[in-house]
């Protein structure tokens, strides 16, 4: 009897400790875990009016510099009188001038967007020595044609590798130097630009690339530096370059067709133009070039005899710092005839019945620092020597052999940020 009643209590005992628990869980108030709230839905985007003009427009890249300068010319020309002679970009003497401001709009092309353009626009006294030079009857006209640099469209055509084809205005594949100041080594351009080759062309222009070693361009064009020919023959030439090695270098253009220099509409003299550039980059800090250019005219003069010029120049440059490179250059221009340099001289100068023109030869030594990725300054000391009294100086119309520039450029870049 007693065994049963601990048998019962124990039950007990052991009923409670399992049934606390879960009455004591039961009377506990549990919080409620909260419903989400609602996701309000986003507005639908009103419609992109520009979405035509952007699917058009997609990877067109803009780039584009604003280019100013200070001068220092010690024969102290007047402006009115011509200027700085061989620097018609940076002719001012004594003034603060803006040598080019441009605006460029590219889409390359390649198989996957076979069609594309280029549109570069400029302002500045860069822009006025490349059009309203040569007796362009375009850059007298009104209009946009004077402030166009480039505008071309192309078309990548699905020949072998493909040949890109361009149609329009495009600036010329001679010589080592171009019309922006920062592509160049100097700020100041080189005599071969001025007189040796044409700045630009209006035609057809069809590019092929062989391999990483070998491409060929070949021209069909209205002329030198003329939009709207005085007369309707038509240049013909090519370009091929060659990278020889991952050091060196080698652009050889060869231009030919009837350049009428007199203007009169004559198709018959010809003009041929070979233009040599050769590069070299010994290592990281070092490069060298040099740049060779010979022109004959087949009728040129009172007697429309054959005339020719010849002219090299030499560049080093010495990449001292990340930010700072020096820069140094001479060449010397042989115009015996007058041919190139005939329109910047006050007056033809004669032996007998033929005209006589100077032998040219300039130093330039240049200091660049790279302020900021976009920024870059320029300290430059040129000399310029002739055989003739070729240079202006003073406030009337005087001419002497020689004169020294200083100038000081400051040249602000947009373009994409390298990559890294």
């Amino acid at each position: 009897m007693r065994m049963n009643r601990l048998c019962t209590l124990a039950l007990g005992i052991a009923y409670l400790a399992c049934s606390a628990p879960a009455a004591l869980m039961a009377q506990t108030p549990v919080a409620a875990t909260p419903a989400p709230a609602p996701v309000a839905e986003a507005p639908a985007p009103p419609p992109n009016p520009l979405a035509g003009i952007v699917g058009v427009l997609g990877g067109v890249n803009l780039t584009g510099l604003v280019d100013g300068y200070y001068s220092y010319n010690n024969n102290h020309p007047s402006v009115g009188i011509g200027g700085t002679a061989n620097e018609p970009f940076t002719f001012t003497n004594g003034n603060i001038s803006l040598n080019l401001l441009e605006l460029q709009l590219d889409k390359p092309v390649d198989k996957t967007t076979p069609l594309g353009f280029r549109v570069a626009v400029a302002w500045g006294q860069a822009i006025n020595a490349v059009n309203n030079g040569n007796g362009d009857i375009a850059s007298t006209l009104p209009g946009a044609a004077q402030y166009l640099k480039e505008g071309y469209f192309s078309y990548f055509a699905p020949v072998g590798k493909g040949l890109q084809l361009d149609v329009g205005k495009f600036v010329t594949s001679a010589g080592a130097e171009v019309i922006e100041s920062n592509q160049n080594w100097n700020y100041s351009r080189s005599l071969l630009f001025y007189y040796g080759i044409p700045y630009y062309h209006m035609g057809l222009r069809a590019k092929y690339t062989f391999n990483d070693k070998w491409s060929a361009t070949g021209f069909l064009v209205n002329g030198w530096n003329n939009v709207v020919g005085t007369n309707s023959g038509k240049t013909v030439g090519v370009s091929i370059g060659w990278n020889a090695t991952k050091k060196v270098t080698l652009t050889e253009t060869y231009l030919a067709g009837p350049r009428d220099l007199a203007h009169d509409g004559n198709n018959g003299p010809w003009n041929h133009l070979s233009d040599t550039v050769l590069a070299y980059t010994p290592n990281a800090k070092l490069s060298l070039q040099a740049n060779l250019d010979y022109d004959r005219q087949e009728e040129f003069g009172p007697l429309n005899k054959p005339a020719d010029y010849a002219g090299i120049a030499a560049y080093v440059k010495y990449q001292a710092t990340p930010t700072v490179a020096v820069v140094g250059r001479y060449e010397y221009f042989n115009d015996h005839a007058g041919l190139a340099t005939l329109n910047h001289l006050g007056s033809p100068v004669f032996i007998g019945s033929n005209t006589v023109g100077p032998h040219l030869n300039e130093f330039t030594g240049t200091v660049e620092k790279r302020v900021a990725g976009h920024l870059l300054t320029r300290l430059e000391y040129r000399h310029d020597g002739s055989n003739q009294d070729f240079f202006g100086s003073g406030k009337v119309a005087n001419s002497v052999k020689d004169q020294s520039t200083v100038q000081a450029g400051l040249i602000f870049v947009l373009e994409p940020e390298p990559a890294k």
